[in-house]
């Protein structure tokens, strides 16, 4: 096995800590990524009370688990939304307040600073007795976006008012970048439909609007482009130096029955009449042996991180599972040339 392999509790918020924390051990994981929602990672504790960061850690020991890396997506997407009622179900009561959406949007960017002296203090606290395997503190998250309702182009869509995402999405997440910077903290936008950057051309876009800010890159998750039909590993080549953290989630398409195209549908997954849909590692139409191959050549040895999602599976048989696909698929890079031996 080449690189540790963690579960994203993001999907498991309804079970206390410990209960997951017991779960993933029993799964075979050697970690986890901590979703900062439900009771597995509290941003507003964590900045303030070193004795709650050393009891994360104490739990995570007590398991034989790691982390490498938190989470917060909810948040992150509220910085650049254009907020409406939906927001107020994933947001926290002091984040929401009154629903204005620029004090939203504001309040959110706050707490996505926040976010990373969290991730940098809870690296920090983890206990020197062991190794730990942690190398960088890394936040994945979303970033959100003011274009997304613009998608399709009609009424049509000039580049001036694309442009203008972009830039509103630099302005409010320069200074995010910034304070991460200073923190010597890593952010990691997970590519995904409704985020400034949902593909390759968007993702180039993006960085270009932030100046190729060196704390912005990307959590890679193959499952939100292969469905799009972006060429999921071509993305690694192109952004080799920005992949900070990666997803293993799967996904099948054109599996429907014609009724639903790729924009969904207005269905809810697991609708057997969708085109798309997330399925367990390995059961899905992505091919992670390139990933591995890919993610060998441009040198990432950070975690690989199962976001389980499959409405179809039990999930505790679909995580157990998943672990052994990605501890079995995975391998090293070799050190030596195959053909470098005929000499000898």
């Amino acid at each position: 096995m080449a690189r540790p392999v963690t579960l994203f509790t993001g999907q498991w918020a309804d079970l206390p800590f410990e209960d997951i924390c017991q779960k993933a051990a029993a799964f075979g994981y050697d970690g986890l990524e901590l979703a900062c929602w439900g009771d597995h990672f509290d941003v507003k504790q964590a900045v303030k009370d070193k004795k709650y960061l050393k009891q994360r850690w104490e739990i995570l020991a007590d398991h034989d688990l790691t982390c490498h890396s938190i989470s917060n997506h909810l948040v992150g997407q509220a910085v650049c939304d254009n907020i409406d009622d939906r927001h107020k179900a994933i947001l926290d009561d002091d984040i929401w307040g009154n629903g204005d959406p620029e004090g939203v949007r504001k309040r959110a960017a706050k707490r996505m600073i926040d976010t990373g002296k969290a991730a940098r203090a809870f690296m920090d606290a983890k206990p020197q007795k062991k190794d730990w395997g942690v190398k960088t503190a890394v936040v994945n998250g979303f970033t959100g976006s003011s274009i997304w309702h613009a998608l399709y182009a009609f009424p049509p869509t000039s580049q001036d008012y694309l442009q203008r995402g972009f830039d509103d999405f630099a302005k409010r997440w320069k200074p995010i970048l910034d304070a991460y910077d200073k923190a010597n903290v890593n952010f990691a936008l997970e590519v995904h439909p409704t985020e400034i950057a949902f593909d390759i051309a968007t993702a180039e876009r993006a960085l270009k609007a932030i100046k190729n800010h060196k704390r912005f890159g990307f959590n890679y998750d193959p499952s939100h482009l292969g469905y799009q039909h972006v060429d999921y590993v071509k993305f690694i080549y192109n952004f080799a130096s920005r992949i900070y953290h990666v997803h293993i989630k799967d996904a099948w398409w054109n599996r429907g029955d014609g009724t639903v195209g790729v924009f969904g549908g207005h269905s809810e997954f697991a609708d057997r009449r969708r085109y798309w849909d997330f399925r367990s590692p390995g059961r899905g139409d992505i091919d992670f042996e390139q990933i591995i191959v890919a993610l060998n050549d441009i040198g990432y040895t950070g975690p690989l991180s199962v976001e389980w999602e499959d409405s179809r599976m039990d999930r505790e048989h679909g995580a157990a599972e998943a672990c052994a696909f990605v501890q079995d698929m995975d391998f090293k890079q070799s050190d030596i040339a195959f053909d470098a031996q005929f000499d000898r």
